[in-house]
């Protein structure tokens, strides 16, 4: 789990998955454009690709040196200049990701240095849809016409009752059903992961997807408020469909104006089987109180351990939650069939 701090931005929370590489790129005391400054603690540079200037992408700096995994992002301007200020010091692999390009081969570099990127142009289409919003790819989902609505039942089109308009069936399909826990439109939600097993149909597949791990029922008892057999049944056009090639209609903006005056910072800092549904850092009353002290992360029901980030030295620790009664037992449940990622282990 990473936590990320962004100026102007506010406090944040995300999680990042991020596949390393090798690569080249200009490093010298000397920037391609002379009106980039930078200090000891700073990167900086442009971004070029093979069609000239990138505006509007992300450079990214990351490093396993410190005592946790630690990154920080900006994005470039118009001509494709880019800083990242105040880095600790470490060694830091570069690189460009955005909108219409794939990920450029990460340049091994340390603080104070210009360096120059090479962007990777998308070489098609599909190529660069893999770094689209989830969202996107979500919105791909067919849902039945409004004109379906007042559901009529069992015995008629199978929509319930209950439902009266065509918003409250997207309610749970997007705001109060299954983004509820995750999102969907992410690499691992738009395919059928290999580790489900083997079926006959998408719909079969799906409808055993939906009973995997812990959150099985969570999963159930949102397809129930719809009709289960027409949900799993569009989930899999869904997936089929993108599985055959269909991309998004459209692809994303890139950042523009105060978009692009941000600067992001990830630590990671808390275990692989554990989420954050919260963090704080200060009171909002007073948000002098804490400066430059500890983050506490909220980890729900995944366990029994507070994380706690130290900002300023970079240092994940974690402190066991108290119990009235040490006979407390465990809010898990055990799950029915096992998670294609986690197997049988119940995780929180």
């Amino acid at each position: 789990m990473k936590t990320t701090r962004g100026w102007y931005l506010g406090l944040i929370t995300s999680g990042v998955v991020v596949l390393l590489a090798s690569g080249q790129a200009r490093l010298s005391a000397q920037s391609a454009d002379p009106a980039i400054r930078i200090g000891g603690r700073d990167l900086g540079g442009v971004v070029t690709s093979a069609n000239g200037p990138e505006g509007g992408v992300w450079v990214i700096a990351e490093t396993t040196d410190l005592p946790t995994k630690f990154a920080k992002i900006v994005v470039t301007d118009d001509r494709g200049r880019y800083v990242l200020p105040d880095l600790p010091k470490a060694t830091y692999r570069v690189w460009v990701r955005g909108y219409g390009l794939v990920d450029s081969p990460k340049v091994r570099t340390v603080p104070g240095k210009l360096v120059d990127l090479k962007a990777s142009v998308a070489p098609s289409p599909a190529a660069a849809a893999e770094y689209y919003p989830a969202i996107y790819w979500y919105s791909m989902l067919k849902v039945p016409d409004k004109s379906e609505f007042p559901g009529t039942g069992p015995s008629g089109n199978g929509i319930p009752v209950a439902l009266k308009s065509q918003a409250q069936w997207l309610d749970v399909v997007k705001t109060n059903g299954c983004y509820t826990c995750h999102q969907l439109g992410n690499k691992a939600t738009r395919t059928i992961p290999k580790e489900l097993g083997q079926f006959s149909s998408s719909t079969e597949a799906w409808a055993r997807r939906v009973v995997s791990g812990q959150a099985m029922t969570q999963m159930l008892n949102n397809l129930g408020r719809l009709d289960p057999k027409r949900a799993t049944a569009l989930f899999a056009d869904w997936t089929d469909r993108i599985a055959a090639g269909e991309l998004p209609a459209s692809p994303p903006a890139r950042p523009q104006g105060v978009e692009r005056n941000v600067v992001i910072t990830l630590w990671d800092w808390a275990g692989p089987k554990d989420y954050l549904h919260d963090e704080i850092s200060t009171d909002k009353r007073n948000p002098r109180v804490n400066a430059n002290g500890m983050i506490y992360g909220t980890p729900e029901e995944s366990t029994d351990l507070f994380p706690v980030l130290d900002p300023v030295k970079h240092k994940a620790t974690q402190v066991r939650m108290l119990v009235r009664d040490p006979n407390t037992p465990s809010s898990h449940q055990n799950p029915t069939t096992p998670s294609p990622y986690w197997g049988p282990d119940p995780i929180w």
